[in-house]
């Protein structure tokens, strides 16, 4: 038995497109697929799913947040396995399989998929973002082959049940509960297969507001778990030390003046991120926030 959770917020034009890539697939096992949303727009689309597919179920949350709903939602799930995603992505056909069959071994606690950015390479906010879902490709890749701790994407992802009794909320999920498994003695891996394709922002605003939200949640990370031992990933640190590889995905010079431009960008998102956490004290990252580009 496994639990598929999609967490989703007023996003009626997504959500149908999200919920056909799990019940097109061929799964074998038994499962749930709750939808999770606060809005009756997108409620309403997953009704007419559900009055044909009795294994989808709907979770009207209070729209507090996405971990929020999530902390609501692990007390009910039948699933030894979990897989949560969002509702304005969709995933490759054979995600499931996929996932499941890395848990075949007792010693994996979490799985994460691969994020593809459906965004046009050729416009700058797409080239960012198929620039960073490579960047972050490669080292989930270098770091599964080394049996190495490596975070999860929030895009899709999964977890053993019964094992997490509550999620924190002013972090990042998909960090908080791999890192929290690893402390456990268990693996974490990488299924470069398991594709999930996401719209990401296409305007200035919306690639800040989403990147600084992410930025923030790490910095929280120590306030739950102690970190020192914890190779992460999202750490300005890396960034930098890493940043001389992100040129080797350009494949010409304005691709090339692409790349440095993000520098400086990426700076002023840490450095506002450093801001809100702790010269403001503000650890609010689990708000439902519409990024329109993003849909």
């Amino acid at each position: 038995m496994i639990s598929i959770i999609i967490t989703s917020y007023k996003e009626p034009k997504t959500i149908g497109k999200a919920i056909e890539g799990f019940i097109n697939q061929k799964i074998k096992e038994k499962y749930e697929l709750i939808v999770s949303a606060p809005d009756r727009e997108t409620l309403d689309v997953v009704k007419k799913y559900s009055n044909k597919n009795k294994q989808i179920k709907i979770f009207q949350d209070p729209g507090k947040g996405k971990t929020y709903a999530l902390n609501l939602l692990l007390p009910k799930l039948k699933g030894e396995i979990i897989i949560l995603t969002d509702g304005d992505v969709y995933v490759s056909d054979n995600s499931v399989s996929k996932i499941l069959k890395k848990f075949r071994d007792k010693k994996v606690g979490c799985v994460t998929g691969h994020p593809f950015s459906i965004n046009p390479r050729e416009k700058l906010f797409g080239y960012w973002s198929n620039l960073l879902c490579y960047a972050a490709h490669k080292l989930r890749l270098k770091r599964n082959d080394k049996n190495q701790f490596l975070e999860c994407s929030g895009y899709l992802w999964a977890f053993r049940n019964h094992l997490i009794e509550k999620i924190p909320r002013e972090t990042a999920e998909d960090t908080i509960v791999p890192i929290l498994f690893w402390k456990k003695g268990y693996t974490i891996k990488y299924i470069p297969d398991a594709k999930v394709y996401v719209k990401y922002p296409s305007n200035l605003y919306d690639f800040i507001k989403q990147k600084e939200r992410t930025s923030k949640a790490h910095e929280t990370l120590s306030n739950h778990v102690n970190i020192k031992n914890i190779p992460r990933m999202k750490t300005f640190k890396n960034e930098i030390s890493g940043s001389y590889f992100l040129f080797s995905y350009a494949k010409n010079m304005k691709e090339v003046f692409w790349t440095f431009l993000l520098f400086p960008l990426r700076l002023y998102i840490w450095l506002l991120a450093f801001f809100h956490r702790y010269i403001q004290k503000n650890l609010d990252v689990d708000s439902w926030e519409r990024l329109e580009s993003t849909k």
